[in-house]
């Protein structure tokens, strides 16, 4: 006989004590008398030790005339075919249920998604000017100071010790408080916004160079929030269609690159490189004027237990999009795991009213936070991937911003070595509009970069993409080890910049894919700031270097990196493309 119960949660003993379960379920069997009849769910035997869990009492929707009618409902998997775990959830109210993935495949991309993008993608191309405008910058602000190389290296340098810094702490903030909030009372875009514009526009009234230095290493903690961007609009995009929208994503970068070196090739000459500074950190502050509108990533609020406000999201986006929610109740996808765990196990069955979990009671007890966020990267199951991540992002940071500085660097082919000629170059080459122009040209080597990243990036996967396009870059820088002509060294820069751009590109899709939603900001971010390392030691090559004269040293190096960091993709343990994103770490 089917008998159609409506669950309800009556004790829950911690501690195993017998005596104490006994009193319980004696209590409420005597309860079942007048309110109606009591259904046990009886499991396998339990363990001699006192069960840390309790038992679920379900009592009967329908008054039941007696105890006598009481049945027991036998959830052994030996006597049924239908999963433990399945069969409480149809029991439960008897309401189908559905998750965040199942919902985002549902509603597929709309509307509401073309916005998140959009909104990402302003961050994107702000951070991309930001990072682009030190390929110019550096030079004019030596020139007019007269700094020493080294001191032109620093300028790009702090810029990556800031993102250093902001990155690390972005992340761990943006798991524990949320993707679009970061303290109660201080909102992370905003925040991220703010420091970033703010910092990038004082400095253009920069008095001196330390002052410059400071601001600019402020810019850097600001941008280092550009992960969390990341990560928001990630749990917005359903899962078959992941890897083709995370490339567009990517595109606004090349935007913002593109539209940096036409900035400068139009400012620079005429007006210098405080109006370029000042300029290139309006995009910053055109994300304050929307943030009004951003909500809360729906899979972060179901992973940290806050259902109702998930359901709210996803119903925003439905009727945005149009379209409807899967039929039933929302559940995370971190409660379901956690059931069929349970279902595994030989304990009594932990008391339930409904399918809303304690993640919320869980996650305020054990919220990540400072060494403790490292530790859970380098717990088994994230270990290896964790430090072949942190590896290869670092060496991607080195080729990226090392090619755009060697793309001004090596821009005169008829380079002469010597403790003069080297010094009249400098001089020379920066009012030369031929250094715009290379630039301009090799910040277009993106677009096919993207291109060939969202073409190859679902059907061949993710490592195979990145490790093949790592090869074919250092098949195209080589011949830079020996002077070239001008055009020549443009083209090959050229080529360069497209394979680095399309494996970077699929490394910032395959990033957050292999790290679960409870710390997958915290993944992102450190890994982040890793590369950061490789931006602060790139100056030291692609200019330090190449103005002393060790052109063939340094490309060497590039060639190392390029070869060793494919090597390193090679050996991640996980192919993500079309894998669902999973929102916690597996014992």
């Amino acid at each position: 006989e089917v008998l159609r119960c409506k669950t309800k949660i009556v004790s829950e003993v911690r501690g195993g004590h017998p005596g104490q379960s006994a009193v319980v379920v004696l209590l409420f069997f005597v309860l079942s008398r007048r309110v109606g009849g009591a259904v046990f769910l009886t499991l396998p035997a339990p363990p001699p030790v006192p069960s840390r869990r309790v038992q679920l009492l379900i009592f009967a929707s329908s008054l039941i005339p007696s105890a006598s009618s009481t049945r027991r409902v036998d959830l052994s998997p030996s006597r049924s075919g239908i999963p433990v775990t399945e069969r409480i959830l149809q029991m439960e109210d008897g309401i189908s249920t559905y998750t965040v993935d199942e919902a985002l495949v549902s509603m597929g991309f709309g509307k509401f998604q073309a916005f998140v993008l959009a909104y990402s993608g302003m961050a994107k191309i702000s951070e991309a000017m930001e990072m682009m405008l030190l390929s110019f910058v550096g030079q004019s602000v030596q020139t007019e100071w007269e700094l020493s190389a080294q001191a032109e290296s620093l300028i790009t340098s702090v810029v990556f010790v800031g993102m250093l810094v902001g990155a690390y702490a972005w992340g761990i903030v943006s798991d524990n408080h949320g993707r679009r909030q970061v303290l109660p009372h201080l909102v992370g875009f905003n925040f991220t916004a703010l420091v970033t514009g703010g910092a990038g526009l004082l400095s253009a009234f920069a008095p001196n160079y330390l002052s410059l230095i400071a601001l600019r290493f402020m810019v850097g903690v600001g941008l280092g929030g550009g992960p969390v961007l990341g990560s928001w609009f990630l749990e917005f995009i359903p899962a078959p269609s992941r890897g083709t929208w995370m490339v567009m994503f990517s595109a606004f970068w090349t935007i913002g690159t593109i539209m940096e070196a036409s900035l400068a090739w139009a400012v620079m000459p005429a007006f210098g490189w405080r109006w370029l500074l000042a300029l290139s950190s309006l995009p910053s502050f055109a994300l304050l004027l929307f943030y009004p509108v951003t909500m809360e990533s729906p899979r972060y609020l179901c992973m940290k237990g806050r259902t109702a406000d998930a359901v709210h999201v996803l119903e925003t986006m439905a009727r945005v999009n149009r379209v409807s929610l899967p039929s039933g109740r929302l559940v995370s996808s971190h409660r379901t795991e956690e059931l069929h765990e349970f279902a595994d196990s030989s304990e009594t069955l932990q008391l339930m009213s409904s399918r809303k979990t304690n993640a919320a009671e869980l996650d305020s007890k054990a919220e990540i936070g400072g060494l403790n966020a490292i530790w859970k990267l380098l717990s088994p199951n994230l270990l290896r991937s964790s430090l072949l991540l942190w590896a290869v992002f670092l060496g991607h940071a080195f080729l990226y911003y090392g090619l755009v500085l060697l793309t001004s660097e090596l821009n005169h082919g008829n380079r002469i070595c010597g403790s003069e000629g080297a010094e009249i170059i400098q001089k020379t080459h920066i009012n030369d509009e031929n250094l715009y122009r290379n630039v301009f040209i090799t910040s277009f080597g993106e677009i096919p970069g993207l291109l060939l990243s969202a073409a190859i990036v679902d059907k061949i996967g993710r490592k195979l993409s990145m490790s093949s396009m790592l090869y074919i870059s250092c098949m195209c820088i080589a011949p830079l080890m020996f002077p070239q002509t001008e055009a020549l060294t443009t083209f090959f820069l050229f080529g360069a910049r497209v394979c680095i751009s399309a494996s970077f590109t699929v490394l910032h899709i395959y990033a957050p894919e292999i790290y679960p939603t409870a710390v997958r900001a915290t993944g992102v971010g450190f890994a982040s700031s890793i590369a950061r390392f490789g931006g602060i030691l790139c100056p030291l090559v692609a200019v330090g270097m190449v103005h002393a004269c060790h052109q063939t040293a340094a490309i060497l190096i590039f060639i190392t990196v390029m070869l060793a960091s494919g090597v390193a993709v090679s050996y991640f343990p996980l192919e993500t493309s079309g894998r669902k994103l999973s929102d916690h770490i597996a014992a």
